[in-house]
């Protein structure tokens, strides 16, 4: 399943008519969930309803796509799903915002309710609707479903759901890359080279805390508030549109450059709490980058091997294979005793990408046999075995 965003620019009409769908969805989602808690506390039963049962009460439902009430009722369904199957980390489903969330519905494709064009999309209820197509989507057939969002900064979106074939055939790697997670430039490639992330957050952060002081400063539910929110929303938006743009040209590079990817499964909530590292681990948005790499690497035919976070990387000789016990995270060159003397991220690249051709040599890929020999450690125990070599 493949998603092809498209921005749209609907009339006063269509505008007025989705701002009707967000809170109808909204409205129906919540209406549901309270019945449901209320019917269980009295009957210790669940409670199976439909949106259809309550158009009768509330008649300005019946204005609006009757698919979006319906999966708002599959999207409560899934929330309930999740939370008996694994409590310890799904919380109980919460009631939904009306001034705050996310602003988004979704609808179905039935016969030909949803057609796309050259400049425009039709939706049930809405008809055609200005769109910027700025790429081509698969063909109508393939469409699934469309799910129209609003961004705190007021633009629209349609998100295009295809169930489309994607490269079945997988490449045998002839090369492969290692990349280490690099606080300031995203990651650092066993080739020595590095993405040099631009630190799009730092740049705007004295501009943000400008406006956000300012926002406080503003009456809730005043117009004027409302306007600094809007400007607020709209510099953080093109902080996280800057930052996309430029992981998926990385990545898209990487995908088409590489037959075999090898990055760490490092767990970046987790380390964003640790050593106040927070706003540099968001800035970079490398999990964001893994996932673009995941996905693309399934349409050109290349592979992604994701190495273990414990694996000791960092603490590995590249050249010999000896490992410290100790190494501090201060230490940024790594000297071994054999001699070999690296930058602590090139050399952790280069061990992430042995290790990742060894776990996709024993999960039973075939790999070329250039990459296959390239991936051996070289034993140099010694500074002088070193020069002779």
């Amino acid at each position: 399943m493949r998603a092809f965003k498209f921005r749209l620019y609907p009339d006063k009409e269509q505008r007025l008519l989705l701002e009707k769908t967000f809170g109808c969805v909204r409205f129906i989602y919540n209406k549901m969930l309270s019945d449901k808690i209320a019917y269980y506390e009295l009957n210790k039963r669940s409670l199976n309803t439909t949106p259809a049962a309550y158009k009768k009460e509330y008649e300005w439902l019946k204005e609006v796509d009757s698919l979006a009430l319906c999966n708002a009722q599959l999207h409560l369904d899934t929330a309930f799903r999740n939370f008996f199957r694994d409590k310890g980390r799904t919380g109980f489903p919460s009631f939904k915002a009306k001034h705050r969330g996310s602003f988004s519905y979704t609808t179905n494709k039935i016969g030909k309710n949803i057609t796309v064009s050259s400049r425009s999309i039709r939706l049930p209820k809405l008809g055609n609707i200005k769109a910027v197509i700025h790429r081509d989507p698969p063909d109508t057939e393939d469409l699934k479903s469309v799910t129209v969002s609003r961004t705190p900064s007021g633009k629209y979106f349609a998100a295009l759901l295809y169930d489309i074939a994607v490269c079945s055939e997988t490449k045998v790697p002839d090369n492969a890359i290692g990349l280490d997670f690099s606080m300031n430039k995203l990651y650092v490639a066993s080739d020595g080279t590095s993405a040099e992330y631009p630190q799009f957050y730092r740049k705007a952060e004295q501009r943000l805390a400008k406006h956000q002081r300012v926002l406080s400063r503003r009456q809730k539910g005043s117009k004027r508030y409302s306007l600094q929110k809007r400007k607020v929303a709209v510099l953080h938006e093109k902080v996280a549109n800057q930052r996309k743009d430029f992981l998926h040209k990385l990545s898209s590079l990487i995908t088409k450059s590489y037959d075999l990817i090898c990055l760490e499964d490092l767990n970046m909530k987790d380390m964003s709490r640790s050593l106040n590292f927070g706003k540099a681990v968001h800035d970079d948005g490398f999990g964001m980058f893994r996932t673009f790499l995941i996905y693309k690497a399934d349409g050109t035919g290349s592979s992604v091997v994701l190495v273990d976070k414990w694996y000791p990387s960092s603490k590995t000789c590249s050249m010999c294979g000896r490992i410290r016990k100790t190494l501090e995270l201060s230490e940024r060159t790594f000297r071994c005793e054999c001699g070999h003397t690296e930058g602590r991220d090139p050399n952790a690249a280069k061990n992430i990408r042995r290790e990742g051709i060894r776990i996709y040599k024993a999960a039973g890929h075939a790999v070329s046999a250039q990459l296959c020999c390239d991936h051996e450690i070289t034993r140099l125990r010694s500074p002088r075995l070193k020069a002779l070599a």
